[in-house]
Order: C-alpha cells, then sequence, then structure tokens
C-alpha cells in the first residue's frame, strides 16, 4: 500500500499516514514558469497498491489537475491498482443542468478522472448521492456523520435538542443525523434569488426554546448559514450552532460566521484550513483523517467499507 499526498490538504494526508503507521511516498510537484504543473513519484510504484489523496478545493482547477498527473504517473509507473482519494470533490454542485446550454461539470470531472487511469474512486460527503453514478469505475462516498454526531452527543443530553436543515434539499441528511441523536427535526424554507445569496422565508416546525444545530454537507458564502441563524433565532431557538462537511469559506465568509448568530460552526478538515479560520473563534475543526484512512485500509484489504456505518 503506497500513499501519495497531493498540495490541497498535506496535513490531512500526513494525519491518515499516522493513522495507518506507513510513511508518505516520496513524491516532489514543481511548476514551469508558465505554471505547468510536473509531477515525478521518486518511489518504486510497480506492482503496488496506490492512494493518491487530493481535495479538488481553492484552487480548484490547479488541484484537480495535479490530482490528474499524478493519477497518470501511477498509471505509466505500472502500479497494480490507484485509488482516488478526494475528500472533498469539488465540481460536486454541477450535477445537473440548471437552464439550457449550460454544463453537467461533475460528470465531465469524473470522465477525467477515469480517463486518467484511476481505478476506483474513495469520496466523502458527495453533494448529490447520484454522482456516484457518474463514474464507470467503484466509487465509495463516505459520511461524515459519525464523526460529526459524537460532537453532537453532548448537546443532545439537554434533552432540547433540534437538528434543522438550511434547506428543503438537505432534509434527507439532517434527519439522518436527527435519527442518530434521537432529535427533533426543523426545516428552513428559503428562496435564492442568484447564485451565492440567499432569502430565508420562514421555519418549518417549532424551535422556540430550543438548542438548534444546523447541518449540511457545503458552506461557502455562509449567507444560507448565517440566514439560517438569524430567523432561528428569531423564531425563539434558545441558541444555533452548524455543522458542516466541508468548509469551502470563500471571500468574506469567514468574517460573516463571526459576526453572525451562530454560536459556533463546526466543520471537518476535508478542506486545508486558512488563517482565518484558524484564529477564528467561531469556527472549530474536527479530523475526519481516521475515518478515511480506515477506508482506504479496509479498499486495501478488500473488506467491507460499508460496515464503517453500521
Amino acid at each position: 500500500m503506497k500513499v501519495l499526498a497531493g498540495n490541497s490538504n498535506r496535513p490531512l494526508t500526513e494525519a491518515m499516514a499516522t493513522y495507518l503507521k506507513i510513511q508518505l511516498a516520496k513524491v516532489s510537484v514543481r511548476r514551469f514558469s508558465d505554471q505547468e504543473i510536473f509531477l515525478e513519484i521518486h518511489e518504486n510504484m510497480r506492482g503496488e497498491d496506490a492512494f493518491i489523496v487530493q481535495s479538488t478545493s481553492f484552487p480548484a482547477n490547479d488541484h484537480l489537475m495535479e490530482l490528474l498527473i499524478g493519477i497518470d504517473a501511477l498509471r505509466r509507473a505500472s502500479a497494480r491498482r490507484i485509488t482516488a482519494v478526494l475528500p472533498y470533490f469539488g465540481y460536486a454542485r454541477q450535477d445537473r443542468k440548471p437552464g439550457p446550454r449550460t454544463p453537467i461539470s461533475a460528470k465531465l470531472v469524473a470522465n477525467m478522472i477515469t480517463t486518467a487511469g484511476a481505478d476506483r474512486v474513495l469520496t466523502m460527503d458527495l453533494h448529490a448521492g447520484q454522482i456516484q453514478g457518474f463514474f464507470d469505475i467503484p466509487t465509495d462516498n463516505l459520511y461524515a456523520a459519525p464523526v460529526l454526531c459524537k460532537d453532537l452527543a453532548k448537546k443532545a443530553k439537554k434533552g432540547n435538542l433540534t437538528i434543522v436543515s438550511p434547506d428543503v434539499g438537505g432534509v434527507v441528511r439532517a434527519r439522518a443525523y436527527a435519527k442518530r441523536v434521537d432529535a427533533r427535526l426543523a426545516i428552513v424554507d428559503k428562496r435564492r434569488e442568484r447564485a451565492g445569496q440567499s432569502e430565508v422565508m420562514n421555519i418549518v416546525g417549532d424551535v422556540k426554546g430550543q438548542v438548534c444545530v444546523l447541518v449540511d454537507d457545503i458552506v461557502d458564502s455562509a449567507g444560507t448559514i448565517c440566514n439560517a441563524a438569524e430567523a432561528l433565532m428569531s423564531a425563539g431557538a434558545e441558541s444555533v450552532s452548524a455543522l458542516v462537511s466541508h468548509a469551502v469559506l470563500s471571500g468574506g465568509a469567514v468574517a460573516r460566521v463571526g459576526a453572525s448568530a451562530l454560536d459556533e460552526l463546526v466543520v471537518t478538515d476535508s478542506i486545508c484550513a486558512t488563517e482565518a479560520m484558524r484564529v477564528s473563534e467561531k469556527i472549530r475543526t474536527i479530523t475526519i483523517a481516521p475515518l478515511i484512512a480506515e477506508a482506504m485500509s479496509r479498499i486495501s484489504k478488500e473488506t467491507s467499507v460499508s460496515s464503517l456505518f453500521d
């Protein structure tokens, strides 16, 4: 088993290697003067079970290209099997045609990863589960819920915990969280006027006096989460926090979270934290390194991955 670290989230990959009790493979990545990416593997890969770890987060295109070049290098080095490990799968929000003459970019990226030479894909909390069907190779979609629910268990002890979906599309996810911790469920009904902006309309469910926890897969501009927190507090909630799998947090999102009604925003380290995130008093990170590393170990040993969530 060989594990290669991309440049998108090296701290996470190093933590995974520590869990697996192995050394990361020696790889160098450099750029030519015109910013072309060049990758070289400095170890024998012939016949190895190779895993290349790379979140396609900001800058998404650079990290995606680095992943594809790494897969190609492994294929040409005669690796026995190549698994692309994407803790965060970028372009996942472009999983359908929102209008005429628009692309389905998630499918295009899936085709590129397959064509580059990946034999299977391991990812976590895809924006839409059906994206697994975009790949013509085996794809394992892990869930951060078991890790995040351990954090939720502390709040559940009071008995007035309500899990809140920030939109109608996330109800299935919110219901799964609520079932795990035996909590109530509420929904924020919103209307999105244009990409990156949302307007909260009303709350479905009684949240008065409740400890509310918003759950979502991605927080980008943080507008949805912050607006939902304001609406919940206006509806009489005792407090509002949020659990999110992927902390994209682009632009002024960190400052927006800091100025919001949220008590805290709990995220995973699927995307490498920025300095602004690290110093924010309202943002806390939980590692998913053991979860992904255990899944990688089970793939290598040909044992069940789904039993991780039983």
